[in-house]
């Protein structure tokens, strides 16, 4: 980390690993500078009705989709981001960018546009390598060619909070039962046994 990233309150990211890792994992608030991102529609967009995006191409549409959300976050990331937010939600490892209908959904919450995409890091670098990107391009083409609407600028100050919820459920398996002898129940059948 470059050491641009604090957290409120104040976090010495040098210090306790807890801390750190909570930092990066995105259980803290978090502030510094960084770039603030606005992505929208183009402007005579319809909202609302139905998904026109599933039954004609991107130019009869003019929104952005969820793979086009996906691919300006990961460049950011790629561009030197410590820490990113979409409309206020936190973004970790486990974040999920997906669709709904016509929805663009964040860890299965919907948003609304215009998309303000917040990225903490060194700003001028963030902003200059994200522009110059293939990703940073895409996003030009869109605004070049299907009237996508997009600002970029660097800020002194961007804040982001915590993610709401960083539980990682996993699977462990189930106690052998020495009744058996390989470890396992017989099936319930529902049919009752026969001996």
């Amino acid at each position: 980390m470059s050491g641009t990233v604090s957290a409120s309150p104040c976090v010495n990211t040098g210090g306790d690993t807890g801390e750190l890792v909570a930092l990066l994992a995105g259980a803290t608030e978090v502030h510094g500078p960084g770039v603030k991102l606005v992505v929208d529609d183009a402007k005579d967009t319809e909202t609302g009705g139905g998904d026109a995006r599933e039954n004609s191409d991107f130019s009869d549409t003019g929104r952005l989709r969820d793979r086009d959300m996906q691919r300006v976050v990961n460049g950011l990331w790629a561009s030197g981001a410590e820490a990113v937010a979409i409309n206020g939600q936190r973004l970790t490892a486990l974040s999920a960018i997906r669709a709904a209908g016509s929805a663009i959904l964040v860890d299965n919450r919907p948003l609304v546009p215009p998309y303000t995409v917040l990225a903490i890091g060194d700003a001028k670098k963030v902003s200059g390598s994200f522009k110059s990107s293939p990703d940073g391009q895409y996003l030009k083409a869109l605004r070049e060619t299907f009237d996508v609407r997009t600002t970029i600028s660097e800020e002194d100050d961007v804040r982001l909070p915590a993610a709401p919820s960083l539980i990682v459920r996993t699977a462990e398996p189930k106690a052998a039962d020495a009744g058996t002898g390989n470890g396992r129940k017989p099936a319930d059948t529902g049919k009752g046994t026969t001996s």
